[in-house]
């Protein structure tokens, strides 16, 4: 059975550091045997489709290792399924719809994030900007933009999420993302 994948690289094309070309990232998935390969942005976002029944897990782990194979260095990547992303925007309790894609961040992590690693975070201190946790996702409101977030540093100090990876979006890629992914 054919499914339809979003992978979410991290850390790649920033300030002329870990580059890797979109179209050879589409050749790299290509070559791996995925099919309807298409990406967007410059930032490390590929929808693909397989039928080749491995999961995520498997899925980024091979692609981890051809990246690395392919341009000599690793590159931390999640994989999820169209269901995943379709069901995480759902399930955002900000209000999407009436907000600029710069205001709302989903935080994508490689497993589920325990209420804990939080705790420490005052969020009182940094309102009117808040987050919430969903399914391997950190919802993360900034009515100023990322750029300007004390909240957004809060939530990805290394104490917090040690062990994690985690990859952000904002709303405008998360909508795309799953637009592409169901081939509107």
């Amino acid at each position: 059975m054919t499914k339809t994948y979003v992978a979410l690289l991290r850390g790649i094309n920033v300030s002329g550091h870990r580059k890797v070309p979109m179209a050879e990232l589409r050749k790299l998935l290509e070559e791996l045997g995925h099919t309807d390969v298409r990406t967007y942005l410059q930032s490390g976002n590929a929808v693909f489709t397989t039928d080749s029944g491995a999961g995520e897990d498997e899925l980024r782990g091979s692609l981890e290792d051809a990246i690395e194979e392919r341009f000599g260095f690793r590159v931390d990547c999640l994989v999820r399924d169209a269901d995943y992303l379709v069901a995480v925007a759902d399930a955002c309790p900000f209000p999407a719809a009436e907000l600029e894609g710069k205001q709302l961040h989903a935080i994508y992590y490689s497993e589920v994030a325990d209420p804990e690693r939080f705790a420490s975070i005052d969020r009182e201190a940094h309102l009117p900007e808040d987050f919430a946790l969903g399914d391997r996702v950190l919802y993360l409101y900034t009515p100023e933009g990322l750029g300007k977030s004390r909240l957004g540093e809060a939530v990805s100090r290394p104490s917090v999420v040690k062990g994690l990876v985690a990859t952000g979006r904002n709303w405008n890629t998360v909508v795309k993302l799953i637009e592409m992914a169901r081939g509107d």
